[in-house]
């Protein structure tokens, strides 16, 4: 269901005003996506780095050039998600910094869909060091991603952006950013996140956290902050941060669908291995090796 973008904002509102965490879940698969509706997630955020990550590879394959970023978006929207969310808001996350696309047309193409709203991913903000700063010098850095989000916001989408500073914050709310979601970094844990000693600790992500809001608030007061990734990785890391800033809710892709499918499935199988076994499916008195 498509929904408009005072539609989401009210939604959200109402779980600030009954004391309720405002919850976005990444989605690699319409199975992912399905049961974190029933689950009861506030938005469902597909992004082109869940198919990799729920092939069993890094999130960051999303911002490497393994695939067209928004034509696997809009593959997975099509086929995979929209057809099984019943009511939950959904979010397409689009590469704005993309030179092969019209944006003004993807973003049509998103709304036909039923998209309801729109973020910035991949996105260059998870790039640092020289690299970073020659993408920004070829016009295909952080200022097309704002550009982009502004074109949406044009559009009537809801939009909810990945920042990672205080600067980007505020470019973000300044062409109308909706929901601000400050960005610790990869994801900890499982087979393929962060180790821990690679990543911020929360007590560091709070105040980063609460500097992107104190940011966003200076030009828009009504903007929803949102906190994502890094050492946030388990519900007993969101509540640390939320009691500690401004945060409204979380954002969770690999928390959200990876670590409980590697933990589940691992222990589901392992107790399937554990079975006794008695006899070889014929005859019970009989060993399925000596029979």
């Amino acid at each position: 269901m498509r929904h408009t973008r005072a539609q989401v904002l009210e939604r959200l509102r109402e779980q600030v005003r009954q004391g309720q965490p405002i919850i976005g879940a990444g989605a690699g698969t319409g199975l992912s996506a399905k049961f974190a509706e029933a689950g009861g997630a506030d938005l469902i955020i597909i992004y082109n780095s869940g198919r990799f990550r729920m092939a069993g590879h890094g999130s960051l394959a999303g911002l490497l050039a393994f695939g067209d970023a928004n034509a696997i978006v809009l593959e997975m929207g099509e086929r995979d998600v929209l057809p099984v969310v019943k009511d939950t808001p959904v979010i397409a996350g689009v590469m704005g910094t993309d030179p092969m696309r019209q944006m003004p047309h993807l973003l049509r193409q998103l709304d036909q869909l039923g998209f309801s709203g729109i973020n910035n991913f991949p996105t260059v903000g998870l790039i640092d060091g020289r690299f970073r700063m020659e993408l920004e010098r070829t016009n295909m850095g952080f200022a097309k991603e704002v550009a982009m989000i502004g074109q949406a916001h044009a559009h009537g989408f809801f939009t909810a952006v990945y920042v990672f500073n205080p600067d980007e914050a505020r470019a973000m709310a300044e062409v109308g950013a909706d929901c601000l979601i400050a960005h610790m970094g990869l994801t900890v844990g499982g087979s393929i996140g962060l180790a821990p000693e690679d990543a911020l600790t929360l007590e560091e992500a709070v105040p980063r956290v609460q500097a992107i809001g104190d940011a966003a608030w200076r030009v828009n007061p009504d903007a929803v902050l949102l906190c994502h990734g890094g050492p946030i990785a388990t519900p007993a890391d969101a509540s640390y941060v939320l009691a500690r800033t401004g945060a409204a809710g979380f954002v969770g892709a690999s928390s959200m669908e990876r670590l409980p499918v590697e933990v589940a499935m691992t222990a589901t199988m392992r107790e399937f291995k554990a079975i006794p076994v008695s006899g070889n499916g014929r005859d019970p008195a009989a060993s399925p090796i000596t029979r």
